[in-house]
């Protein structure tokens, strides 16, 4: 019996828990098993709106930073952001940017390496620069940050491909059992032999939810 396993993080750039899970979360990768993949899914957490945030709404957001900053103690917000931005309820601008970003890889390495440049660069400049990952111009500004081609992400950005791919990850996370973000799930393939009469191996598909705590990477890692 053989056994592949991947581990999908299921997640928004512009979720605010996600951006406190991530000390934990960079931990996590570093002390995985060997036999573990990661995987990034983008579930989409706001549908694309030009509207500005209602004034509830932003005082609601702000005070899940605050219960954020409470509960997971280090994590940073620059409160900034909402007098200095006009804010709008649409992550999924910047869930592009990361797709986009990495259609500029040359190779599979390359594309993870391109995603997590994005994924922090929208993170930190959200919640520490006050800087809205929901504008075009900002996400822009982004690429040329970390080094990449600033025409070829606007052709990329909002491209039919890019969008068939952002509604292909936000399914893909919903058929797996994503329950908010982020949401860690493992997939276990094991091929072993049946007693199929036109089969030798069969492939099951196992998906798990798996535990994790914002303050402590070992909830997780004890229970790969």
């Amino acid at each position: 019996m053989s056994e592949t396993r991947i581990l999908y993080y299921v997640h928004d750039p512009m979720c605010s828990w996600c951006w406190a899970f991530v000390p934990t979360w960079e931990q996590i990768q570093r002390e995985l098993p060997s036999d573990i993949e990661v995987v990034y899914l983008l579930g989409g957490l706001a549908p694309d709106s030009d509207l500005p945030m209602p004034e509830q709404m932003k005082l609601t957001i702000a005070g899940y930073w605050q219960t954020i900053q409470d509960r997971v103690p280090g994590t940073q917000f620059n409160y900034d952001f909402w007098t200095q931005c006009q804010p709008r309820r649409s992550t999924y601008p910047a869930c592009r940017a990361v797709l986009a970003a990495k259609a500029q890889a040359k190779n599979s390495d390359e594309e993870k390496i391109l995603e997590k440049a994005m994924i922090k660069a929208i993170q930190e400049g959200y919640y520490l620069n006050a800087r809205n990952p929901s504008d075009f111009d900002t996400l822009v500004a982004f690429t040329r940050e970390i080094g990449l081609d600033a025409e070829q992400f606007e052709l990329d950005l909002n491209s039919e491909s890019t969008e068939k791919k952002l509604n292909d990850e936000i399914t893909m996370s919903r058929k797996i059992g994503a329950q908010g973000f982020p949401s860690l799930i493992l997939k276990s393939n094991k091929l072993a032999e049946t007693d199929c009469v036109n089969a030798k191996n069969a492939k099951s598909a196992q998906w798990q939810n798996v535990p994790y705590d914002y303050n402590d990477a070992s909830v997780t890692l004890r229970s790969l």
